[in-house]
């Protein structure tokens, strides 16, 4: 292992402790003695990134490709940064991050998680399934195939994708999200219920996804417990939430029936398709 190598390593070993900002703060510092090296780049773009600087990340990621890096992760990492800004450059790294290495179960995930999300499914499919025979355990394979069979509509594949990524990542609270948005989608509240309940507990700055929760709540007649998710929700509120908070709070007062309403005809679609093209 050469010096940057040992240097990387202990660096990234911050970013796994959720340290981003020393994580950042290290990588700058590798950068003033490796300013072209396409990992450095990359890596500094994932920490910006977790540290809600987009722009800039979307700056190293650009940078770490033009450096023209032969590792298939790097590519696949950065072939994802690129597609959350809808960059066209992003469909050939990936591509070719799947080129570099076929056995990479992560490029072949983010590959096939790209074609979905452009509806090209049947390519889609052939680079998830590839990615699920490498890593079948996976939690981002099982989700990322619960998305393309959610934009394909194939809906109960897609729960079941979806719960299988949460027997990966009990603790993951954006898919079960997806899997009670999903059973939604499918008529099946009761079902959905829960799952929408443990999204919101595992995500609680989520406002969205427990005002769904209590409308599914009321759906099911627990009042109660609609009216806590609501008041968990306005206290989370930030100024652009609060007619949806009041919304579904008139909802919920009305019953059942209006709460229903409110959830299926307006809500769960718009919700579930922008939780399905967030990226990974």
């Amino acid at each position: 292992m050469d010096v940057l190598e040992e240097r990387l390593e202990r660096t990234l070993a911050l970013g796994d402790e959720g340290d981003w900002e020393g994580m950042a703060e290290d990588l700058k510092g590798l950068l003033e003695d490796y300013p072209d090296n396409a990992a450095v780049l990359c890596w500094l773009g994932v920490a910006e990134r977790e540290l809600g600087m987009d722009g800039i990340a979307y700056g190293r990621f650009k940078a770490s490709v033009a450096a023209q890096p032969a590792d298939a992760n790097i590519l696949a990492i950065c072939g994802g940064g690129l597609a959350r800004f809808d960059d066209p450059e992003a469909e050939s790294v990936l591509r070719t991050a799947t080129l570099v290495d076929p056995k990479l179960a992560y490029a072949r995930t983010m590959y096939g998680g790209y074609l979905a999300r452009e509806g090209l499914f049947d390519d889609a499919f052939t680079e998830l399934e590839a990615a699920l025979s490498l890593a079948p355990e996976d939690r981002d394979v099982l989700t990322e195939r619960g998305v393309a069979f959610s934009l394909a509509g194939r809906l109960e594949e897609a729960v079941d994708a979806f719960y299988g990524a949460c027997s990966a990542d009990p603790e993951d609270g954006w898919v079960r999200g997806l899997v009670g948005l999903t059973l939604v989608s499918l008529g099946r509240i009761e079902d959905a219920f829960g799952d929408l309940l443990s999204a919101a507990d595992l995500r609680p700055e989520d406002v969205e996804i427990a005002l769904l929760a209590a409308l599914a709540a009321a759906v099911c007649d627990d009042l109660e417990r609609a009216y806590e998710l609501i008041e968990r929700a306005r206290f989370r509120a930030v100024k652009g939430d609060l007619a949806l908070v009041e919304s579904v709070l008139d909802r919920v007062d009305d019953g059942g029936k209006a709460s229903e309403e409110l959830l299926t005809e307006e809500l769960v679609s718009s919700a579930l398709r922008e939780r399905l093209m967030t990226r990974l």
